[in-house]
């Protein structure tokens, strides 16, 4: 494979901290917390203490001041390690920036030291029931009223929803006003009228708790808002290029991971006298697998380096994410049939994986709103 060279050597020195952190605190209790529907409370704050949760984040609101490269090795051992479960990457890298970004002084002070320690957990609340993809359509509505607002309304498909301490709530604010009617408000889970329904059973990703949120008039102080009124959808396509970008890193990790298992199963398990690997049909089709791996690993690491540089556009994004999520899918199918019946075995590695990716394709925008937003560009 070609050698990547985006990282520098702390960097490499770092991802063996991080892979060893997985090796030994997540993966031996995966399977449980499969069972369980999320993940345990221990695991959040063994995160936190090894420094792991909200790395970007500057010192003085509790994180490393990292650049993102360290969050992308993050991402990419637990996807190499198969942990669907920890919501590790929306707390750090999408509910903790918008407080960042966004919040004010008050705001970053009350929440970012906590979410570094992993004493409290991070949601993003957007999608409803009736509106999918839709960010204008939401119907959640925040009243003011008097010094505080008033919420109203219901959210699902919420990851660390279940388990969630704080959410960024997406309301409208003046429904009349469409995009510029969209504001967010920070709700602690403690507040008066907000309650969690059911932790949602999922085809895949089945130790991550998704929960659905409901919101009887839920009173929040108007200090609470978070990037100020009718600022909400500007916020939001802020950050969505490396939100999708994220998606792309971890179903990258995702195939190279898989990959290598299915080399290793074809090496070792014999059909009519030879090894697997043996058969013209198995190693033309490991062939393709590679290259195709090979082809998203260089696009990806392009985008990484666009986002550095903070030059990463939208529809470039939208690329990744869409082409990223489909081949992820179709790489999984074709490494799944080289192992015949045990590749449908949920035991093994591949099954998990093939269940766990079809979700890839759907959040983070659809695909099809992301040739969409590509097609804009033509």
């Amino acid at each position: 494979m070609i050698e990547r060279s985006i990282f520098s050597e702390e960097h490499n020195i770092f991802r063996g901290t991080v892979r060893r952190f997985y090796e030994e605190h997540i993966m031996p209790h995966h399977s449980q917390w499969e069972k369980d529907g999320q993940v345990s409370r221990e695991a959040w704050l063994e995160a936190g203490k090894q420094g792991l949760l909200c790395m970007p984040i500057p010192e003085e609101y509790g994180g490393a001041g990292a650049d993102k490269l360290y969050s992308i090795i993050m991402m990419e051992e637990q996807a190499r390690a198969g942990a669907t479960g920890p919501g590790f990457g929306l707390h750090s890298e999408i509910v903790a920036p918008y407080i960042l970004n966004y919040g004010t002084e008050e705001q970053k002070k009350e929440f970012l030291p906590k979410m570094a320690r992993g004493e409290i957990i991070g949601a993003i609340a957007m999608t409803e029931p009736g509106t999918g993809s839709d960010l204008q359509g939401v119907k959640t509505r925040a009243v003011k009223d008097g010094d505080d607002y008033i919420i109203n309304g219901s959210k699902t498909f919420i990851t660390n929803g279940f388990m969630s301490d704080v959410v960024i709530v997406v309301t409208k604010t003046d429904p009349e006003a469409g995009a510029k009617g969209t504001s967010l408000f920070l709700v602690e889970a403690d507040r008066k009228g907000f309650d969690k329904g059911r932790n949602l059973e999922k085809l895949g990703l089945k130790a991550q708790d998704t929960a659905e949120l409901f919101f009887d008039d839920v009173r929040v102080p108007a200090t609470n808002m978070l990037g100020g009124e009718g600022k909400g959808f500007f916020c939001l396509m802020q950050e969505l290029a490396w939100e999708r970008l994220q998606i792309a890193i971890g179903a990258t990790a995702t195939m190279e991971a898989i990959l290598d298992d299915t080399i290793e199963y074809t090496k070792n398990r014999s059909a009519f006298g030879k090894n697997i690997i043996e058969f013209q049909n198995s190693r033309f089709k490991l062939a393709e697998v590679k290259t195709e791996v090979q082809i998203a690993r260089v696009f990806v690491d392009k985008c990484i380096e666009e986002l550095l540089k903070g030059e990463l556009e939208v529809a470039t994004a939208a690329m990744a994410k869409y082409w990223c999520s489909d081949l992820e899918n179709k790489i999984i199918d074709e490494c799944l049939q080289l192992h015949g019946g045990y590749g449908f075995m949920w035991e093994y590695r591949v099954a998990r994986a093939y269940a766990d990716a079809r979700v890839q394709r759907i959040y983070g925008g659809t695909n099809e709103i992301m040739k969409e937003l590509i097609s804009r560009t033509l």
